[in-house]
């Protein structure tokens, strides 16, 4: 071989190479959603997909429509496909183990985005927010609305609880509990209905017609003839459905001021709401962040680096503490939503008004 045609080949062998070095990034990441019938899950699946893709990796983001066979044959398909990474968000957190140890056998990792998904041996990471904090800070809202720390009261309180195979639900509620049941066993705060506990007041699949339909019952059999004060509600889909049964029987409108509603995901409906004086506060937690931070472990996990983690101690998930991490929600209300969502980028105006 002469020396000219050596160089030629060393160089050809160094473009291959060069051309080849960012082929990793090529693999598919699969995204498995709940649902498209909440805004936040659609903004999810799509800020994953452009930050990903942004990467260079390819993205295969599927929704089941709160369908839990049609969610395990999503997974069980980008298995098949040979999807490198799963993200999943899971409808129900509890009935995925046979689908990932598939996955493991395969040598595929998974991520469990922002629900907990239980009773498996083979979740890698968790991607979330402080969900314990979403609690606090939405019974802190009702707590500041009232003047509870002033020593106001007492007021009428009904509790609402998220899904109970959703284990966020019962971070939220545990959260919220652990600034209202001090004002509970005082007095300051009266449960009319007596109902307490996740058992007694969750949610299923977070149904805004199901927290409706409770909401009705409650104010026909507890509130005839005395005011509504407050009501802890974790989601604002479920918000939604609340105000419209507070509604319904003259909330809002001449001398009777809405109670103190909460929410979370600070949905365009529920911030348009709060403009309007219907719902007090939302949790607004940053769609985009929560990308960010799952497209980081995924990246790691790929380079084999360090990947990123602050809790280790909180995500028991009946098998193992999955490593997580955390990202900071923030409680927005008529005082702040300009600065926090359109200043922050997260929504434009003209989408609000």
């Amino acid at each position: 071989m002469t020396a000219k045609f050596m160089l030629t080949a060393m160089m050809l062998g160094s473009v291959a190479l060069a051309s080849a070095a960012p082929a990793q990034a090529q693999d598919t990441i699969g995204i498995a959603m709940p649902t498209k019938s909440s805004a936040r899950w659609i903004d999810d699946g799509n800020n994953m997909v452009k930050q990903f893709e942004a990467k260079g990796y390819k993205t295969d983001l599927q929704y089941a429509e709160d369908d839990i066979p049609n969610q395990l044959s999503q997974i069980e398909n980008m298995i098949t496909k040979g999807d490198k990474i799963l993200v999943i968000a899971a409808i129900d957190g509890t009935t995925l183990s046979d689908v990932l140890q598939q996955a493991a056998d395969k040598k595929i990792k998974v991520i469990a985005y922002d629900r907990l998904i239980r009773k498996s041996p083979n979740v890698d990471y968790y991607a979330t927010f402080d969900n314990f904090q979403v609690g606090v800070l939405q019974a802190g809202s009702i707590e500041a609305a009232l003047g509870l720390k002033q020593g106001k009261g007492p007021f009428n309180i009904e509790l609402f609880g998220g899904s109970p195979d959703d284990n966020n639900a019962y971070f939220f509620y545990d959260g919220a509990m652990s600034v209202l049941e001090p004002y509970i066993k005082s007095g300051k705060l009266v449960v009319g209905s007596g109902q307490m506990g996740m058992d007694k007041v969750s949610t299923l699949r977070w149904d805004g017609a199901v927290a409706q339909a409770r909401m009705d019952n409650l104010l026909s059999a507890y509130y005839g003839n005395k005011r509504l004060d407050a009501v802890l509600s974790p989601y604002d889909g479920l918000s939604i459905g609340i105000l419209s049964s507070l509604k319904g029987v003259g909330y809002g409108s001449g001398n009777q001021p809405m109670p103190v509603v909460t929410g979370q995901d600070a949905e365009v409906p529920s911030v348009k709401s709060i403009l309007a004086k219907e719902q007090h506060s939302t949790i607004y937690k940053d769609t985009r962040q929560l990308a960010k931070v799952t497209v980081d472990m995924v990246e790691a996990m790929e380079k084999h680096t360090e990947v990123p983690v602050n809790d280790t101690k909180t995500y028991d998930n009946g098998i193992k503490v999955v490593p997580a991490y955390l990202l900071k929600p923030v409680v927005v209300d008529a005082s702040n939503w300009k600065q926090v969502l359109i200043d922050g980028g997260y929504y434009k105006e003209s989408q609000i008004h």
